[in-house]
């Protein structure tokens, strides 16, 4: 029981761990996305 117990506070931890690393690189291909929108408005003016 106590393994299974482990286990579980392991892969809650490496989820939460995950969900932050996802959160971090959306926000970054978001000012990407964001950074092209604006050069392209910029040539097109």
């Amino acid at each position: 029981m106590r393994k299974i117990v482990v286990l579980l506070a392991a892969a809650a931890a490496l989820t939460v761990g995950a969900c932050n690393t996802i959160a971090g690189a959306g926000r970054d291909v978001e000012a990407a996305g964001e950074a092209v929108t604006d050069t392209a408005n910029d040539a097109r003016n």
